[in-house]
């Protein structure tokens, strides 16, 4: 390897696997590897569902031991979810799954003490029922949460075991409902309101941050010759992804795709309004003092719980058979709550289009061109309305993360939005993970410098939009019930 180009390891946690990249990085050159993949598989216990964090070590060490020698590691997960500490810094129990069911009815309660107005106007933050705040209010009586004395996200967590030292990574921060967008800091009187102990989380560090360096020990199991540091980067998955969003402009939407579709703008400043909390729409913290201005929508997980139902079958043929099937036939709400569980997906699927008297998918095609029109249907609205409430305008879309493999959807999205889509990087999360690292390291400039990167050395397709705004408007209207 040439003395201009370095190497990172990133690890890149996703909600149904894991995985170590290997980017490599010089002044003209970025290429990326895959050095291990490994399962997350949650586990249901009888207290509920819990991530199985000591396998995900354990595939982290697996990764950097395949990895071979790096210039530094960084890690990115999904958010919301933490484990907690006692005082000897052991871990109390695996973390509690998002999808666990123990938040039901705590937004209520939440909203009791502080209105739902009040706490978007002081964090910006949608609601989501598994937000941080609402776990950590139904763990309140908890006696894991009364012995804990630290509280670390999932990739501050698996940092920690990896360096020995503690912090709070901030664009992963961000989605706990309990940070202020407009100081970048802690909501302190939102969190004395409700009772929550801020002395639980450890500093806040900033992308870009030093993290450490690899414990002796986990340089003897890897293989590594130190000191590898460890450095902070967007370990929010998404506040990666967006990094990696190849754009040459500012007027441009993103849509990071994969379980979740996470579709918005990147501001310069938080929008706090009330129209925009009725809007559902989240004002989570990127890099270089930027606003992650986005709305969740329930993503490829619809497809994937199908696909799972249906044992496997081959997805190649499934969307080519989905292509040929009617468009627009029958459409869903994809940002509703009822499919955030798993099980029953082509079941609750019927049961919504019968319910809103529309024709009821029966083939697997028919389901899954239902999905990815709900799905175009779900982007466009997204795009449509940030761009209204932040008053600001696109004229493109970029669609990153696993879904840019998925050719019918990047199409009709282009063509529910009525803009060109620009599909890639795939890799996104940990491009971006890469780069910030790159750039800690004096490799690559500012955000703008990075993205100049992605667009001269990755691979991007363009979908232009082939008419027909017509009837995604009157699909759009149907599905409003107007």
């Amino acid at each position: 390897m040439s003395a201009d180009v370095k190497a990172y390891a990133a690890v890149d946690l996703g909600a149904s696997s894991g995985r170590v990249m290997v980017g490599r990085v010089g002044p003209d050159s970025l290429e990326l590897a895959e050095a291990h993949r490994f399962p997350n598989r949650p586990v249901r216990v009888p207290e509920g569902l819990r991530w199985d964090v000591l396998a995900l070590y354990a595939g982290v060490l697996e990764g950097l031991r395949a990895a071979g020698q790096v210039d530094s590691v960084g890690i990115d997960s999904w958010a919301v979810d933490y484990g907690l500490l006692d005082a000897d810094g052991a871990l109390l129990g695996n973390p509690v799954h998002y999808r666990d069911a123990r938040t039901e009815g705590v937004a209520e309660k939440v909203w009791a003490t502080v209105p739902a107005q009040e706490l978007y106007a002081a964090t910006g933050l949608q609601y989501a029922p598994f937000n941080t705040l609402y776990q950590l209010t139904a763990a309140r009586s908890t006696a894991q949460l009364a012995q804990a004395k630290r509280l670390l996200m999932v990739p501050d967590l698996l940092t920690y075991w990896l360096t020995g030292e503690q912090g709070t990574e901030l664009t992963n921060a961000s989605t706990t409902q309990l940070i202020d967008p407009r100081t970048r800091d802690w909501a302190h009187g939102v969190a004395e309101r409700l009772g929550i102990d801020l002395g639980l989380f450890p500093p806040l560090r900033r992308p870009g941050d030093p993290a450490g360096v690899l414990r002796p020990e986990v340089l003897e199991e890897t293989g590594l010759a130190g000191p590898v540091p460890v450095t902070a980067v967007g370990s929010h998955d998404t506040a990666s992804a967006v990094a990696a969003v190849p754009a040459t402009g500012e007027r441009f939407a993103y849509i990071c795709t994969g379980t979740w579709s996470l579709a918005g703008l990147e501001l310069d400043a938080p929008v706090l309004t009330e129209e925009s909390r009725a809007a559902n729409f989240t004002n989570e913290l990127g890099l270089d003092g930027t606003v992650r201005y986005l709305r969740n929508i329930m993503g490829l997980w619809l497809l994937q719980e199908c696909v799972r139902a249906w044992g496997d079958p081959d997805l190649g043929g499934l969307l080519l058979e989905a292509s040929k099937a009617e468009a627009l036939r029958s459409v869903v709400d994809a940002g509703d709550a009822a499919f955030l569980a798993p099980g029953r997906m082509p079941e609750r699927i019927a049961e919504a289009c019968r319910a809103s008297g529309q024709p009821v998918p029966q083939s697997p095609a028919e389901v899954t061109r239902c999905i990815l029109d709900s799905l175009a249907l779900a982007h466009r609205k997204a795009v449509q309305d940030a761009q209204r409430l932040a008053g600001q305008t696109v004229d493109v879309v970029h669609v990153v993360g696993g879904g840019t493999r998925n050719a019918l959807l990047c199409q009709l999205t282009a063509d529910a939005c009525g803009l060109p889509v620009v599909a890639g990087p795939t890799e996104a999360a940990a491009l971006g993970n890469v780069l910030v690292q790159a750039r800690a390291h004096g490799l690559v400039g500012d955000l703008a410098g990075m993205r100049d990167l992605l667009v001269r050395t990755q691979p991007l397709t363009r979908y232009e939009p082939r008419g027909g705004t017509e009837r995604w408007r009157a699909a759009q209207a149907r599905l409003a019930g107007d």
